[in-house]
């Protein structure tokens, strides 16, 4: 430990890995030999539940211990505004802090990037230094307003299909290797400066498209070619696309690679801290933000629904006050704010410690908390444009009554779960003898009954119903932000 006494915080995402395809959780493939061997030293969570079913609203969760409904980072509103992230706490306490990763959502112009005293996003098509300070604003200008949102989406997609197009060149793009090397420069000049730290890493191998390096391809999905198989999830989502048996199972062996790939490096890394003699005293936190569908409910990607392989995400921690084993009470991410608020001893500047939301904590998850976790899905505005867009060219017509155009909330506990949708009817499951939900029950059943009952209350500490966007903010724009935006041709 280092000489302040606090503790030094890892936390990695690994990004849109399902917990099924992970060795800790039963699965057969050796994916993650590093994160099998780490369960000697961390606590494994069955009933983990994520926030919300993507990257944004979930960071978001995970840095300020609050809901969507509460942070209001969504696709409706994609930045976090208002609340004081974990990393501000921490840096104004003292510890260094540091954010690398190659996902486009982590940035400065969302702001899921205040607070860490480096970050670096690795992201070619839209480079973190580019969408601050003036350009975020005009980012923010382009989504407050109803006129520009449409514009505002554009740009999204755009910067999704480049980034699409740079991972056609396979392994040689995987920015993992490099965020690895960041980080563990980082910590080693916060070490030499015995100053506490805070390094946050998201790995996005796992994430669509699908291009490992050789090596790991050849394990995982020999004779595969990577460029061949269906690697756009909107394509077969709205009816453009099949995809058979054989194509499935290619695209699965791809998944597994890219995860086999992350778990090298994680191994890379904590063999460094271990010789450097870091690893026994640095609490360490391991999840994914969201998993994938590959089929399941006719659905790929994570997209338009909030299934299990979504929302039940994988998670360890370690720290000395858990108990390392197999732990099946129902978690969230939200609460990993609190427990690193708890192992450092920092008092926020944001939202105040939760004892009940702290994993180190006697109370946690007492009281009103109980065995529950809530999900939260905002319209999918970029997603929907883009599936819209490829349907329109298939000449296929979307229902605007489906689960593509719908808002959802769930409630979930071990054994049962109540998913509440917009514009479609609500779905629950028994998922004590349905893991799959693929059988619908009522609410006539005892444990849906409670648990929709929960939902409910949720919903009413948390503002009920969705509300539509705002005024059109261009009236009180600063001048430097529209001119900006002038320049850029996105207002007259």
């Amino acid at each position: 430990m280092n000489p302040s006494g606090r503790p030094d915080v890892l936390f990695v995402v690994l990004d849109t890995v399902r917990k099924d395809h992970l060795t800790p959780y039963g699965y057969e493939e050796p994916t993650t030999p590093t994160l099998e061997a780490f369960t000697e030293d961390a606590a494994v969570f069955e009933n983990a539940v994520a926030p919300a079913p993507w990257t944004l609203p979930v960071h978001a969760s995970m840095f300020t211990g609050e809901y969507p409904s509460e942070h209001g980072a969504t696709q409706e509103s994609p930045y976090l505004e208002g609340s004081t992230t974990l990393a501000t706490s921490l840096s104004g306490a003292g510890y260094a802090t540091s954010c690398y990763s190659s996902n486009a959502w982590i940035t400065p112009y969302t702001h899921l990037t205040d607070g860490f005293d480096d970050s670096d996003n690795f992201f070619k098509a839209m480079p973190g230094d580019l969408l601050s300070g003036p350009l975020a604003r005009a980012w923010k200008t382009m989504n407050d307003s109803d006129r520009l949102r449409s514009l505002a989406d554009r740009i999204v997609a755009l910067g999704n299909a480049v980034h699409e197009r740079l991972a056609a060149g396979g392994g040689e793009d995987s920015k993992t290797p490099a965020v690895v090397d960041q980080t563990i420069d980082f910590v080693d000049e916060a070490a030499g400066a015995d100053t506490p730290f805070f390094s946050f890493v998201n790995l996005m191998d796992a994430h669509l498209p699908y291009h490992p390096p050789e090596d790991v391809a050849e394990q995982f999905a020999p004779g595969v070619d990577s460029t061949t198989v269906c690697q756009n999830s909107k394509a077969y989502n709205c009816g453009a696309t099949a995809i058979d048996d054989a194509e499935w199972e290619s695209i699965r062996g791809l998944y597994d690679a890219e995860i086999r790939h992350m778990d090298d490096h994680v191994g890379r890394l904590f063999d460094w801290l271990r010789a450097e003699g870091l690893y026994e005293e640095t609490t360490i936190v391991v999840a994914a933000d969201h998993g994938e569908l590959h089929g399941e409910h006719d659905l790929y990607g994570h997209e338009f629904n909030v299934y299990d392989p979504l929302v039940n995400v994988p998670l360890m921690v370690k720290h000395s006050d858990l108990e390392p084993g197999r732990r099946t009470e129902t978690v969230e991410l939200i609460d990993l704010y609190h427990t690193i608020l708890d192992a450092t001893g920092v008092e926020a500047a944001g939202r105040s410690l939760d004892p009940q939301r702290s994993m180190l904590s006697d109370s946690y998850r007492d009281g009103d908390l109980g065995e529950y976790g809530f999900v939260e899905y905002h319209r999918p505005i970029v997603e929907l444009n883009q599936l819209e867009s490829i349907a329109a060219d298939a000449g296929i017509h979307l229902d605007e009554d489906s689960q593509f155009y719908s808002r959802m909330r769930a409630t979930r506990r071990h054994d049962g779960k109540y998913i509440r949708n917009e514009r479609i009817e609500d779905e629950a499951y028994r998922l004590d003898r349905d893991p799959g939900e693929t059988e619908p029950v009522g609410t006539d059943d005892e444990v849906i009954e409670e648990v929709a009952s929960a939902l409910q209350a949720f919903e009413d500490r948390v503002g009920g119903a969705w509300l539509e966007g705002g005024d059109d903010p261009l009236a009180d724009m600063d001048a430097a932000t529209k001119d900006r935006l002038r320049q850029l041709g996105y207002v007259e």
